[in-house]
This record gives C-alpha cells, sequence and structure tokens, in this order.
C-alpha cells in the first residue's frame, strides 16, 4: 500500500469525525473544545491503527494464505457500516458538553473503531505502519478541526454525503485489496 493508498484511506477513515465534529461544532464551538475534540480524535486514530496491526499480526500468521481476503473484507465491511450509518441523521444533545470528560472519550473510541480494524487490513497488506497512523492521526485531527469551525456551512454543503463518500472510497480500497 503506497502513500496515495494510505492517504485514501485517512480520509475515507476521517469521515466519521467529520461528521461527529460538525455535528457538535454546532453548538460546541469555542477554541478549547474545538482543539480538544479534534486533539483526541486524531490522536485516537493515529493510535487505533497501531493497535489494530498488532492483532492482524498476530492473525496474519494464522490465515498469511487469505490475508488479502481478510483485509479485504474487512475494510468492505467498515465502508458498508459507514454507508448504513449514513442513512441516520446526527444527533447533537446541547445540555452536556461532548467535548469533555468520559463523553470525549467515548466519542473518540467511537470515530476510531474503523481504523483499529483499517490497521488489521494495514498488517496484512504490510503497509508502512508508522507512515499510517501518523497519516490517519493528523488527517483526521485536521479534519476534525475544519468540520468543527465551519459546522453550520458544511452541513448545508454536504450532510450525510461525507460519510457516504468515505462508505464508498473503504469499498473501493477493498477491492483494491484484492488485487494486490
Amino acid at each position: 500500500m503506497g502513500l496515495g493508498a494510505i492517504l485514501i484511506l485517512a480520509l475515507a477513515l476521517a469521515a466519521d469525525a467529520f461528521g461527529v465534529g460538525a455535528s457538535i461544532g454546532l453548538v460546541h464551538c469555542r477554541p478549547r473544545q474545538i482543539f480538544r475534540l479534534s486533539w483526541h480524535f486524531g490522536l485516537f486514530q493515529a493510535l487505533m491503527p497501531a493497535l489494530g496491526a498488532l492483532a492482524g499480526s498476530l492473525l496474519q500468521r494464522v490465515v498469511s494464505t487469505y490475508a488479502p481476503y481478510v483485509a479485504a473484507v474487512l475494510l468492505a465491511a467498515i465502508g458498508a457500516k459507514m454507508l448504513w450509518e449514513s442513512r441516520r441523521p446526527a444527533e447533537c444533545r446541547d445540555d452536556v458538553d461532548p467535548t469533555r470528560g468520559w463523553s470525549l472519550i467515548g466519542l473518540s473510541v467511537a470515530v476510531s473503531i474503523d481504523a483499529f480494524l483499517a490497521g488489521i487490513s494495514l498488517a496484512m497488506l504490510h503497509a508502512p505502519l508508522l507512515t499510517a497512523c501518523l497519516i490517519i492521526g493528523l488527517v483526521t485531527g485536521l479534519i476534525t478541526w475544519l468540520a468543527m469551525l465551519n459546522s453550520r456551512l458544511l452541513r448545508r454543503l454536504l450532510g450525510v454525503w461525507a460519510e457516504r463518500v468515505g462508505g464508498v472510497v473503504l469499498l473501493a480500497l477493498a477491492v483494491k485489496a484484492l488485487f494486490s
């Protein structure tokens, strides 16, 4: 997997963070809140592929013959999940600040579970893990920051399409993994 494919993967994985950041940014838009959410989403998105790759390297010893197929299935599952979830409108509660405490940790884990699964695929495809983790984390942090800053405009322009595009891109990467 080359740098271009890693960047495309990072953009696709950041779609969840984009959607959550845009939703939260509608109500929680102070600079400190924007920084907290962007930082944590980027950090978790960077760490989860490493954890997934560790799990993937353990799995690869068992299923090395089937690694491209397993990677393709995982990427396809992530893409399908993102497409499925894009059907539901995002909700944002204004009575609790989701950029603090356990809400922040829960959101960070929730948007980075896809990155964990992608990490399994990265290990099976022998991608440069450190580079991939850094790119995924930086792209997610930047996209979350931009989404929160521009949430009202972005919601009017893209709505649920951001997550749908991310899902389609992951499905395309799954097909590419089959032919690698």
